[in-house]
């Protein structure tokens, strides 16, 4: 485990600032050039091209990003982090959680899930096909943290052309986790309510998709259960745990938690996390603690500030649109494509042997 002491602390513990700057943007903003899939597949994503830049490092190579619960590439955090990963020679294609885009209907009764990792890997799966000789690098944010992991844990078929992960500021286990989130220390409840109150909409937004083809008595069962729902683990009992046929809440976050799977991932895995997380309670950060310590491959970086997805530099009201946890990501990420082209082959390595 690598403690770092440089993400600098915006206000507060409960970082109302990175709540209030998240909302509002930043000002770096870019219109990238972007190619949206989506119409013809079973997912949706954008992929957002190389331009004009000089590629620093002369390969293919592809950053596949998940962001974070109800999130997608619109975000103004994800936006940022690709015109910054666009400059350093990388592709990006971006996840748009299903259901998540506001103008994209939904064509089926089912929506993204906590640990639901078909869209990604569908994702995944066109971007090989596409780009054939490209090699990946494989991003996750918060929600997305955690299908990521559990993607290239589930098979390690999906590990292959994969130079490395970044998770950044996920929770590990939902099972743990829903304790933790009835807490009133660092304002966990008021962000859980927060939390609920925009999945709310994004069910609301997509109720004929995917209440319709129930009976009226079912439909206003389940609307009056998501109405008076003022947590994320009442959504996650009354809705979300349904898509997949999940018989309790248990099931579900014991099946959609990464915890389970992360210790399959074989390829250079960086788990960062902030000590004064709002949504992430520290008895939850034993599980990359334990894994660092176990596997050579893994790093769990946990700095001292940061928040939940902030990680902002330089003044309190006037801080700088790139984060910290986007120069981090970008620099890993360049450290693992040089040292793979500095690595001799398999070959070479056991006639040296």
């Amino acid at each position: 485990m690598r403690c770092l002491k440089t993400s600098p602390s915006i206000l507060l513990k409960c970082h109302l600032s990175e709540f209030i700057l998240n909302q509002v943007g930043r000002d770096i903003l870019t219109k990238n050039k972007t190619n949206r899939l989506g119409k013809i597949l079973s997912f949706c994503s954008d992929i957002f091209l190389i331009g004009k830049c000089l590629p620093v490092l002369l390969d293919d190579i592809t950053m596949v990003i998940c962001p974070g619960i109800g999130n997608h590439s619109e975000k103004h955090y994800i936006r940022t982090f690709v015109d910054y990963a666009q400059k350093d020679g990388y592709r990006c294609a971006v996840l748009n959680h299903l259901g998540a885009l506001p103008n994209i209907e939904l064509t089926s009764p089912r929506m993204f899930t906590y640990g639901c990792t078909w869209e990604f890997a569908a994702m995944v799966g066109y971007i090989k096909r596409a780009y054939p000789e490209t090699q990946l690098i494989v991003v996750g944010f918060s929600l997305g943290g955690n299908i990521v992991c559990k993607f290239l844990g589930e098979n390690r078929t999906n590990q292959e052309r994969v130079l490395c992960c970044v998770s950044v500021c996920q929770g590990y286990s939902a099972l743990r986790a829903q304790e933790t989130f009835l807490q009133w220390d660092q304002f966990r409840r008021f962000y859980n309510f927060l939390m609920a109150d925009n999945m709310k909409k994004i069910i609301l937004s997509h109720r004929h998709s995917l209440f319709g083809g129930s009976s009226v008595k079912t439909i206003d069962t389940e609307l009056s259960r998501l109405y008076t729902a003022t947590s994320l683990m009442q959504i996650d009992d009354s809705i979300m745990r349904k898509f997949h046929g999940h018989s309790s809440l248990k099931e579900y976050y014991e099946k959609e938690s990464c915890v389970h799977y992360i210790h399959n991932v074989n390829v250079p895995l960086l788990l960062v996390n902030s000590a004064d997380d709002p949504l992430v309670h520290d008895s939850l950060l034993t599980i990359p603690r334990t894994l660092s310590a176990k596997k050579q491959n893994v790093i769990f970086a946990l700095t001292l500030h940061g928040g939940h997805l902030g990680f902002f530099e330089g003044a309190v009201l006037f801080p700088q649109p790139l984060t910290w946890m986007d120069k981090v990501i970008v620099g890993y990420a360049n450290a693992i494509c040089q040292w793979k082209k500095q690595k001799p082959p398999r070959k070479q390595q056991k006639q040296e042997k």
